[in-house]
This record gives structure tokens, C-alpha cells and sequence, in this order.
């Protein structure tokens, strides 16, 4: 009989405890439970590209039609050592602490591009549409790369770039769909964030490179 009592007593307390966790996910903001996004494997389990960024830098260019505007410009170099030939597709976003969102290459005119390419001076320098396509094995077989994004805010203090294609592994995440309030499943991917502390004005700073702060590999 004490037997049975403890039993159903266990019983009562998983069902009880199962219930306040339920209440807590319903309840909880957003913001907290996506701060149990998953993590990158500790170690890599599919295949990943070497990269290497360059400075990260503002420019004020004139384009045709239009009056003076700021851009900010990085080089890279990215290597395959992971074992087979891949296909490089990568995107670029650049966000600042405000939380703008810029994705490299748009409403960036051809001819910018081209002066900056002219500017830096190295042959085997290549846009982001000349570098899409398969990256072979090797040092010998590295892409040096260059991505531009206009510069909309000089004031901010920092800035994130998210480089995305640059590994296979990704996860799936469940997030709330704002538009409809219901759950969706929408898949991450193994991005390098890159973190640039700019406090003050980046205004009239010259070719001086913003300061690398923080390189760290995130889902997003």
C-alpha cells in the first residue's frame, strides 16, 4: 500500500512539474527563449572554409547621377582545406548596434566597385558576383575577395558583419512567426560574426581600418 501511495505520488509530481514547465514556456518573452538558440558544434562536423578578413574601412565615393556617398569596403581571403571541391556562395551582412541591416552589394553602384577594385591594385582581386563558383583545394587555389555596403550611419558605435557560406553545418529552430502568432521551423546556419567597436564618428577617418574587436562563429 505505501508502495502504491509513493508511486502515485511520483506520478502527481512529474505531471505537476511538466505543467509549470509548459507555463513557463508560454509565458516567457521572446527575446528569452531565443537565448537558447543552439550553438555551433564545439567541433567542426561537416565542412568548413578557412577565412581571412581584411580591413574593414569607409570610403566616400561620387557615382554617376548622384552626389558624394560613404561606403564601407572589406577584402578577404577564404581557403578550402576541407578535403573535396565546394561550391562558394557567400552573403554578407553588415548590421550596426542600432540594429540597421545591410547586405552587401546592394545599391552599390558597378562603377564604385570598380574604383575600389582599381584603388586596391591586386589582379586577383574579385567583386562578389566574379567570385561565386567552386573553390578547389588548396593554398594554391585561395580567392581573394572584396564586399561593399553602403554607409548609412557614421555614428554608430559598433558593428557586426555575419559571413554566411563558409560551413555545411546548420539546425533546425523553432521561433514565433510574428505575421500569423504560430510556431515555425526555420533552419540556422554555422555564420562568422565579425565585431568592430566604433565609438564616436567614423566621419573624415581616412583609410584608417575600424578595430577588430571580437571573431566568433554563431548560428543565424
Amino acid at each position: 500500500m505505501e508502495n502504491t501511495r509513493i508511486g502515485w505520488m511520483n506520478r502527481w509530481t512529474h505531471r505537476v512539474l511538466a505543467g509549470c514547465l509548459g507555463l513557463m514556456l508560454l509565458v516567457m518573452p521572446t527575446g528569452l527563449m531565443g537565448a537558447w538558440a543552439p550553438e555551433p558544434d564545439p567541433v567542426p562536423t561537416r565542412w568548413e572554409l578557412n577565412f581571412e578578413p581584411g580591413p574593414l574601412r569607409v570610403i566616400r565615393l561620387h557615382a554617376r547621377g548622384s552626389g558624394p556617398r560613404d561606403y564601407f569596403y572589406m577584402t578577404y581571403r577564404v581557403t578550402n582545406y576541407s578535403g573535396n571541391d565546394l561550391i562558394f556562395a557567400p552573403s554578407f551582412d553588415l548590421v550596426t548596434q542600432e540594429g540597421a541591416i545591410r547586405r552587401s552589394g546592394r545599391d552599390v553602384p558597378a562603377e564604385v566597385t570598380a574604383e575600389i577594385l582599381s584603388m586596391l591594385r591586386n589582379p586577383l582581386l574579385e567583386d562578389q558576383i566574379s567570385i561565386l563558383g567552386n573553390i578547389l583545394q588548396g593554398i594554391e587555389n585561395a580567392k581573394d575577395g572584396l564586399v561593399i555596403w553602403p554607409a548609412d550611419d557614421l555614428e554608430t558605435d559598433s558593428i557586426e558583419v555575419y559571413v554566411a557560406g563558409l560551413s555545411g553545418e546548420n539546425k533546425p529552430y523553432v521561433v514565433l512567426d510574428a505575421q500569423t502568432g504560430r510556431n515555425k521551423r526555420v533552419m540556422l546556419r554555422k555564420t562568422l560574426m565579425l565585431k568592430y567597436e566604433t565609438p564616436g564618428t567614423l566621419a573624415n577617418r581616412g583609410s584608417t581600418p575600424l578595430e577588430l574587436a571580437q571573431t566568433q562563429w554563431v548560428m543565424r
